[in-house]
C-alpha cells in the first residue's frame, strides 16, 4: 500500500493557499523592492503583532538570529554560555564561531528540553548567557528559568525556531508568546518550521528598545546610518519575497499550529497502548505546537530496525538527533560538559519522528500506526 505520505508536505499546504501566495510574490517582484522592501517592513509589523514582542527584527535564518544575538551582548572571549546538549547544531555552533564556550548541559528525558536543574550543573563563573531551545514544539519552563538567570546576572536567549506560535504560562496564569520571555528571542522560517518561507529566513525579537537598535545595526553591517558603521556586523537581512510569503502564511499560523495538535491527539488515541514506546508529553507551564511528534522505544535496540520497517512500508520517519552535540567532533576541543550528559545520550539512541504536517490525514494516521503495531506484534 503506497499512500505517498510526506514527512512534511509542503506542497499540499501551498496548494490550499495558492492564489494568495501566488499574488503576494507577483506584487513583491512587481514593485521591484527586493532588498528590505514594505513586504518585509509590514511583516515586521505584523509578527511584532502576534508575539506580543516590542521589536522583531528580521534576519536572513535563524541561525543568523542567535549569532547576531549573541553578538549584541558584547561577551569576551572565553566568556561560557549555556546550552543543550540534545538540539541542533546551530546554537553551540555560533558560540563557537563567536570565540565562547558552548558548555553543554544535559536534557529532561520527558520534555526533550534543558531545566532548571540542567543549567545549574553547567553555572560557573564563567558563566554569561544561557540558549534554552524550545524543541519539538514545546517551551522550556521559563519562568524558573529567568529566576535563576536573574540571580546571577546572566543572559536568556530563546531559541524558538521550533516553537513559535506556543505559548509559555506563568505560575499566576500569564500567557507569553514562546521567544517574548528571555532577553532576545530567536526563531527561524526555514521551509518546514511551523511558519515557514519558501527558502531561508530567521527573525529576532525583544522588548529592550536599546537592544534592537543594537540587533538591526549589526545586521546591517554595523550601520544605523548608511556607509557610517559604529559597530563591526554582518549582512543578514530577509528577503522581501520571503517576507510577502511570511505575510499570507503568518495569517495561517494559528490554524497550522491546531491542525498539528489535531493530528497529535490522534497519534496519541491510535498509539495509547503500545507498551514498547512513550508517547510525547505535554507541560502544564506551555503549550505545545507540535514541530515534531516524537515518541521513544523503550528499547533503543529496536529503534533503527523500526525506522527501515516503515521506509519499507512506504512510511518516512526522522531521528532528531543521532549524534548529541558532545559527541559531535567540531565542539570536542572547545566546548565544556556538564556534570552528566547521559540524558543526551539516552534520547539519540532512541527517539523517532513520525511524519506530522497541517496536511496529514486521519487515514494516513490509521495506516502508519497500524504498521507500528505490526512491528511489535
Amino acid at each position: 500500500m503506497n499512500m505517498n505520505i510526506q514527512m512534511v508536505d509542503l506542497k499540499g499546504q501551498y496548494a490550499k493557499i495558492k492564489q494568495e501566495i501566488d499574488t503576494a510574490l507577483l506584487n513583491a517582484v512587481s514593485n521591484t523592492e527586493y532588498i528590505n522592501g514594505t513586504e518585509v517592513k509590514a511583516f515586521q509589523k505584523e509578527l511584532e503583532d502576534y508575539t506580543g514582542a516590542a521589536h522583531v527584527i528580521p534576519c536572513g535564518n535563524g541561525t543568523d538570529a542567535l549569532q547576531i544575538a549573541l553578538m549584541a551582548l558584547d561577551l569576551k572571549q572565553g566568556d561560557e554560555v549555556i546550552v543543550p546538549a540534545f538540539t541542533y547544531a546551530a546554537a553551540a555552533e555560533v558560540i563557537g564561531l563567536l570565540k565562547l564556550t558552548p558548555v553543554m548541559v544535559d536534557v529532561d528525558t520527558d520534555s526533550f528540553n534543558v531545566s532548571l536543574k540542567n543549567i545549574e550543573q553547567g553555572l560557573s563563573p564563567k558563566t554569561k548567557a544561557i540558549i534554552p531551545v524550545h524543541l519539538f514544539g514545546q517551551s522550556c519552563d521559563m519562568e524558573r528559568i529567568m529566576d535563576f538567570a536573574k540571580v546571577h546576572g546572566l543572559y536568556v536567549i530563546e531559541d524558538n525556531a521550533q516553537s513559535l506560535g506556543a505559548y509559555y504560562i506563568f505560575s499566576d496564569g500569564r500567557k507569553k508568546r514562546t521567544g517574548t520571555v528571555g532577553y532576545i528571542g530567536c526563531t527561524s522560517f526555514f521551509p518546514s518550521k511551523n511558519l515557514g518561507c519558501f527558502g531561508d529566513g530567521g527573525a529576532m525579537m525583544t522588548d529592550d528598545e536599546t537592544i534592537a537598535k543594537k540587533l538591526l545595526m549589526i545586521a546591517r553591517h554595523g550601520q544605523s546610518i548608511k556607509y557610517h558603521h559604529e559597530i563591526l556586523g554582518c549582512n543578514s537581512r530577509l528577503d522581501t519575497v520571503q517576507a510577502a510569503i511570511l505575510r499570507v502564511k503568518l495569517r495561517y499560523l494559528d490554524q497550522y499550529c491546531k491542525d498539528r495538535q489535531i493530528a497529535a491527539k490522534r497519534y496519541n488515541s491510535m498509539l495509547q497502548d503500545l507498551e514498547e514506546i512513550e508517547l510525547p508529553k505535554e507541560f502544564p507551564y506551555s503549550t505545545h505546537v507540535y514541530h515534531q511528534y516524537t515518541i521513544k522505544l523503550k528499547n533503543p535496540g529496536q529503534r533503527d530496525k523500526l525506522k527501515v520497517f516503515l521506509h519499507e512500508k512506504g512510511i518516512p520517519s526522522l531521528v532528531y538527533y543521532p549524534l548529541p552535540l558532545q559527541r559531535q567532533v567540531a565542539f570536542k576541543y572547545i566546548a565544556r560538559q556538564g556534570e552528566t550528559l547521559e540524558n543526551a545520550a539516552s534520547l539519540s539512541a532512541s527517539v523517532l519522528s513520525l511524519p506530522i504536517h497541517t496536511e496529514l490525514r486521519e487515514e494516513e494516521q490509521l495506516y502508519i500506526t497500524e504498521q507500528i503495531k505490526k512491528f511489535f506484534a
